[in-house]
């Protein structure tokens, strides 16, 4: 990007990106989010899906740097150098998932995902799900923990740690992942489309309630949950140069 005349620092409410935010302040200022060109993000990962949310609005991308305990979206923490690390910056842009979910007396859950969309079982018994793909049932019962819908950005969180694929990203797929499938015990999963519109029906959800959950938003007693991407929300993220996402995912799958 061009060199940025305003900056606008965030941070989590950890003590480290809070001192570093005021060494950061007191270097560049700190412009109104309403003004800035580009927006420096310092926490983890988790504070970086909650600025990309906070921020879908605004055409500026987001440059993190990680003062949190997991960094896979963020870049190395420095303190010199920071002009020239945005100007030689790479940009990403990904969309997000919308998730519509259901709940037992009727009312509609609308959240957007950068990650992915998951399921959960909210009782001791496993759920059964049945899932349907762009209006055609492609299975009628999956006895599980949980499923989820990953973007390529978001399938080496919860995504890998359930056994799901890494995606590349520009690969225009997501990730469909069971979590601890007892029914059929050997279906791993598949791989969609990014145009794919899919739906979760819970079955016998009275006795066996479902939680659906979008980058830690929830919603609870859920009888169904329809998962698509919005290409008309476009999240930019930069990275070092020779660090963006599709080095990083890549590198993931050789640790």
């Amino acid at each position: 990007m061009n060199k940025p005349n305003q900056i606008c620092f965030l941070a989590s409410d950890s003590d480290q990106a809070q001192s570093s935010l005021e060494h950061f302040k007191k270097r560049f200022g700190n412009c109104q989010l309403s003004d800035a060109e580009v927006i420096v993000a310092l926490g983890g990962d988790g504070f970086m899906l909650q600025t990309l949310h906070n921020t879908r609005d605004l055409v500026c991308p987001v440059y993190g740097m990680n003062r949190g305990s997991a960094g896979f979206l963020m870049n190395e923490y420095q303190e010199e150098n920071l002009i020239e690390r945005l100007e030689m910056a790479e940009e990403e842009v990904i969309n997000p998932l919308r998730m519509n979910a259901l709940d037992e007396v009727g009312i509609n859950h609308i959240d957007l995902a950068i990650n992915e969309v998951s399921l959960f079982r909210a009782g001791p018994q496993a759920i059964k799900l049945q899932i349907i793909v762009d209006g055609k049932v492609r299975m009628e019962e999956l006895v599980c923990d949980g499923a989820l819908v990953a973007t390529p950005a978001g399938s080496t969180a919860y995504n890998y740690s359930a056994h799901g694929p890494i995606l590349p990203i520009g690969s225009d797929v997501l990730a469909l992942t069971a979590m601890a499938a007892f029914r059929p015990r050997r279906w791993r999963g598949a791989l969609l489309p990014s145009s794919a519109k899919v739906e979760f029906r819970v079955l016998e959800n009275g006795k066996r309630p479902c939680r659906a959950d979008a980058d830690g938003n929830s919603a609870y007693n859920i009888v169904s949950v329809t998962v698509e991407s919005d290409p008309s929300i476009k999240h930019k993220i930069l990275f070092d140069r020779g660090h963006g996402l599709q080095e990083r995912l890549i590198r993931e799958q050789f640790y």
